[in-house]
């Protein structure tokens, strides 16, 4: 399988050329949403992740292609356009800076806190003068993103079938809230799972 790269954005499209294009799943939804979180490559001998939304349609993907843990990362939609850029700190353990498609600064900044505790902030998120936390909560891969005002915006879990069965650790339900933007709440999923080691 040939290797899928990522398409840089290198103009501006106005916004009614964008709304038909598959970037329309960055906007923020005014509903509540549920996304499948596969911790698998689309890509071939890579690694990565491909998420799906309720139709079963691709809507983002992370392909690290040769080894886990790389220090930059995209993340992407279907067609490959860089949604969001992610770079781990040459200094500082855990702390990666996430930089839009088209941003030369730093859009977020995240750190990971020192002491991973059961129903403890494993993560601190700064957006400009928003702050937000992930939380890591019951079971391996089982978390929560709040804001500052303690309001969960989103919540990973493994995912269960129809009929109850809870499936592998690699195949994970995210629930975002409305009002949200969902590929950020993407790109902080992203940069939680390459802290943890899992692409």
């Amino acid at each position: 399988m040939a290797r899928v790269y990522p398409q840089e954005s290198t103009t501006t499209t106005s916004p009614s050329s964008s709304s038909s294009s598959s970037s329309s799943c960055c906007c923020k939804s005014s509903q509540k949403k549920t996304y499948t979180v596969w911790m698998k490559s689309l890509v071939l001998h890579s690694n990565g992740c491909t998420v799906y939304d309720s139709n079963g349609d691709i809507v983002y993907r992370v392909d690290n292609y040769d080894r886990k843990g790389r220090r930059k990362v995209n993340l992407m939609d279907l067609q490959g356009k860089v949604l969001y850029t992610l770079h781990k700190r040459l200094l500082g353990f855990g702390r990666w800076d996430g930089y839009r498609s088209s941003g030369s600064k730093p859009w977020f900044k995240v750190k990971r806190c020192h002491k991973m505790v059961k129903g403890k902030a494993a993560c601190e998120i700064r957006v400009g003068s928003q702050r937000y936390c992930i939380v890591r909560m019951n079971g391996k891969a089982t978390f929560i993103i709040m804001n500052m005002e303690g309001q969960v915006i989103a919540q990973v879990k493994q995912k269960q079938s129809s009929a109850g069965i809870v499936l592998g650790d690699d195949v994970l339900t995210l629930e975002v809230e409305e009002d949200t933007d969902h590929s950020l709440i993407m790109a902080f999923v992203t940069v939680y799972g390459l802290i943890c080691g899992r692409m």
